[in-house]
């Protein structure tokens, strides 16, 4: 199985949280905390100001410094297990995302003690109000790597191995 060099995760992660800080920046400047959510793409996505000290769904509200650490050290972790021990491309890349969004996250709480959130999306909202869940939470980019790397690698364990069987020649 192909192996990403440990750079290339490292590189990833890195042009993740550059996008994360940039998009959350633009966020504080260009829009006003608790306005109504401006469209972007029009039923799909869009933009809406608000803060959230703890982690995801707001729980554990207030406790912003631990939950950075925790994030930092998981994020850092993850990268560093990937740069000493190359692994699979799509495992990289994968663990890549989740390290990413921790420490997008990570940067935010520990910078100004609670995380900028900005994307919303009412097709989200309406699967979950569908559920009587309320609406869906409103989210950043590095929420949406954890997210999605978390899925992919839960998509990823339920799927065969499909490694190449060892032959009973290359045993001895």
């Amino acid at each position: 199985m192909r192996r990403l060099p440990g750079w290339v995760p490292l590189l990833l992660a890195a042009v993740l949280i550059g996008a994360d800080q940039w998009l959350k920046l633009w966020a504080r400047t260009h829009l006003n905390y608790a306005d109504p959510a401006i469209a972007f793409v029009p039923g799909l996505l869009g933009f809406q100001l608000t803060y959230n000290t703890g982690a995801a769904w707001s729980l554990l509200a207030g406790a912003t410094v631990p939950l950075a650490i925790l994030r930092l050290l998981v994020g850092l972790g993850i990268l560093g297990y990937l740069f000493a021990r190359p692994q699979p491309r799509f495992l990289a890349v994968v663990l890549g995302l989740i390290a990413a969004g921790a420490i997008g996250n990570t940067i935010d709480g520990l910078r100004f003690g609670r995380v900028t959130d900005m994307l919303t999306s009412p097709a989200l909202s309406a699967v979950t109000r569908a559920l009587r869940a309320g609406e869906f939470p409103i989210f950043n980019i590095a929420d949406s790597c954890v997210v999605l790397g978390t899925l992919l690698l839960i998509v990823m364990s339920l799927l065969p191995d499909r490694r190449r069987p060892v032959q009973p020649e290359q045993l001895r």
